[in-house]
C-alpha cells in the first residue's frame, strides 16, 4: 500500500517531494486556486468552523479523518489508489498488452481533452452552488453542502496533477483556464451545459448531487477502466469520495418527500406551510435527470468508439468480466431512431453505442433510488409515486434532441409540447414559489419545515451535533 505524506504541503502519495519540478509547479498554482476558492467558493463561510472529512489514505478502510476545520485549510491533496500489480490492457484493440504509464503520443490530445473535461466540472459545480449556504434548512445539511464542495476542490487537484506530471506547459495552461473558466459567465463558460445551469435553491442541489453527480459516477467508472494507469488509478480513488456525493442527494430528494408525504397524511395542503408539494418535486426531477443525460454525449458516436478502440475509456465495471465480448466488435446496439415523425428500430455497432450502454446504466441505478423512495413513500401510506423520465425526454444532445416526446417516451408535436411543458417541468412560479421556502436554519438539531431530519448523523454524531460553528 501507499504512503501518504500528510505532513507535505500538498498532502499527496505520489512522491511529490522526490519530483522538484513537478512539486514547483503545484506550488505556483496552489495560490491561485486558493483565491478561485476565496473569489468563486461558498460565500461568507470561509471562517466558520466545519465539521469535514478530510482524506489520509486511500485504504479501504479508515481512509478519512473527521475533525474541524475552516474550508481554506482544508488539505487539499493528491490521491492515487494503490497500483495493481502485473495490470494489462483489458478491453479493446490492444487487449493483453502492457498498461501505459505515460501518455502514448497518438493518444496526447484525444485524453488531455478527456481530463480537462473532466476537471472542469469540479470547480463548476463548486460555483453553481457557492450561495446556497444562505439558505441551508439545517447545520447537517449546510456541513453536507461544505463536505461536497471541498472534495469537488479536491477532484479538481486531481486532475491538475495529471495535466502538470504528463501534459507539460499544455498541461500547465489548462490547469490555469479551468480557474478562469466561470460557471455561468456569458464570456468563458464551463465546457459542458450542465455545469452552467444556476443552482439557487436547495432542490436544486439536491436533484443536482443525485442526478448529475451521478453522471459523474459513470464517467468516473469508465475513465477508472482506462489503460493510462494514472488516470485509472486517480478516478478509483474519486469514486470512493464521490459516493457521499450521490447519497447526500438521494437521501435530500428523499427526505423532502417524506416531509410531504407526513403532511399529506395530516391532511395538510403542502403549500399552507411552505413544503414541496409532489408534482413539483416530479418536474424538478424531470428537469434536472433530463439535463443529466444530456451529459452522456451522443448514443451513436464515433469518438466514444475510438475512445473505446484505443483503450481510453471503458464501459462500466469493464474489468469485471460481465460482457462477453471485450473486443465489442461481434455485437451491434438496438435504438429507436426518430424518422419522419415516427420512432424506427435501427442496429448501431457496439463501439459506437458506448455512450449509450453507460446511460442505459446510469439510467437503470437511477430506476433503483427511485424505488428506494417509492417504498418510503408506500410505507407512509401515500399515493404518490416517483417516476423517472425515458431517455427521450427533454434531451438536448444525441438521437433525440431535436425531437419532442413526454416523460414517457412518446413523440409528440412541436405545439403540443410547448402546450404540456409546465406539466414536465419547472414554471417560473415552481421556481419563485421553491425559492421562497428557503429559509436558512441554523440552529442544532431544528430542520426546515420543507425537509424530514436524517435517519442517523454523520460519522456516528447524533443529528443534533454543531457540524457548523457559528462563534
Amino acid at each position: 500500500m501507499s504512503t501518504v505524506d500528510l505532513e507535505a504541503k500538498i498532502p499527496n502519495n505520489v512522491g511529490l517531494r522526490d519530483n522538484k519540478r513537478l512539486l514547483r509547479a503545484l506550488e505556483k498554482w496552489q495560490p491561485a486556486f486558493l483565491e478561485w476558492w476565496k473569489d468563486m467558493g461558498p460565500t461568507d463561510f470561509n471562517q466558520n468552523d466545519i465539521y469535514l472529512r478530510t482524506a489520509v489514505g486511500v485504504g479501504k478502510g479508515g481512509w478519512a479523518h473527521f475533525d474541524y476545520v475552516k474550508m481554506p485549510d482544508y488539505r487539499w491533496g493528491i490521491f492515487l489508489a494503490d497500483a495493481h500489480e502485473g495490470r494489462k490492457i483489458h478491453f479493446g484493440d490492444q487487449i493483453g498488452s502492457p498498461i501505459w504509464n505515460e501518455v502514448p503520443g497518438e493518444m496526447r490530445n484525444r485524453l488531455r481533452r478527456l481530463i480537462v473535461t473532466q476537471g472542469d466540472t469540479e470547480p463548476a459545480s463548486v460555483e453553481q452552488q457557492r450561495l446556497l449556504g444562505h439558505t441551508a434548512p439545517s447545520l447537517y445539511d449546510l456541513r453536507s453542502l461544505f463536505q461536497v464542495n471541498v472534495e469537488e476542490g479536491r477532484h479538481l487537484w486531481a486532475m491538475v496533477y495529471l495535466l502538470h506530471t504528463f501534459f507539460g506547459a499544455d498541461g500547465r495552461d489548462e490547469a490555469e483556464e479551468m480557474l478562469q473558466r466561470h460557471s455561468g459567465d456569458p464570456d468563458t463558460p464551463r465546457i459542458l451545459e450542465a455545469f452552467n445551469k444556476p443552482i439557487e435553491t436547495w432542490v436544486d442541489f439536491f436533484c443536482f448531487t443525485t442526478f448529475t453527480d451521478r453522471d459523474g459516477k459513470y464517467q468516473l467508472a469508465a475513465l477508472a477502466e482506462s489503460s493510462f494507469d494514472p488516470l485509472a488509478r486517480t478516478t478509483q480513488f474519486m469514486l470512493t469520495e464521490e459516493a457521499y456525493h450521490m447519497q447526500t442527494g438521494e437521501n435530500g430528494v428523499g427526505r423532502i418527500l417524506h416531509r410531504t408525504a407526513e403532511l399529506a397524511k395530516e391532511g395538510t395542503d403542502p403549500r399552507s406551510v411552505g413544503a414541496i408539494p409532489f408534482d413539483m418535486m416530479q418536474r424538478y426531477i424531470n428537469e434536472w435527470m433530463s439535463a443529466s443525460m444530456d451529459l452522456f454525449g451522443g448514443e451513436d458516436s464515433t469518438n466514444a468508439a475510438e475512445s473505446f478502440a484505443s483503450g481510453l475509456k471503458g464501459r462500466y465495471r469493464e474489468g469485471d468480466g460481465i460482457y462477453k465480448d471485450p473486443t465489442a466488435l461481434q455485437h451491434s446496439y438496438d435504438v429507436d431512431v426518430p424518422e419522419d415523425g415516427k420512432l424506427v428500430k435501427k442496429s448501431i455497432p457496439l463501439r459506437r453505442a458506448m455512450n449509450a450502454l453507460l446511460l442505459d446504466a446510469y439510467h437503470q441505478d437511477c430506476t433503483r433510488i427511485a424505488s428506494r423512495w417509492n417504498r418510503d413513500l408506500d410505507r407512509l401510506g401515500v399515493d404518490f409515486r416517483v417516476k423517472l423520465p425515458t431517455q427521450r425526454f427533454n434531451r438536448n444532445q444525441g438521437l433525440y434532441a431535436d425531437g419532442y416526446f413526454t416523460p414517457e417516451g412518446e413523440m409528440v408535436s412541436k405545439e403540443e409540447w410547448e402546450r404540456r411543458r409546465g406539466e414536465w417541468l419547472p414554471s417560473q412560479e415552481d421556481r419563485d414559489y421553491v425559492r421562497s421556502c428557503m429559509k436558512a436554519v441554523y440552529e442544532p438539531g431544528k430542520f426546515a419545515n420543507w425537509i424530514a431530519p436524517p435517519a442517523q448523523g454523520v460519522n456516528d454524531q447524533p443529528v443534533d451535533f454543531e457540524y457548523v460553528k457559528f462563534h
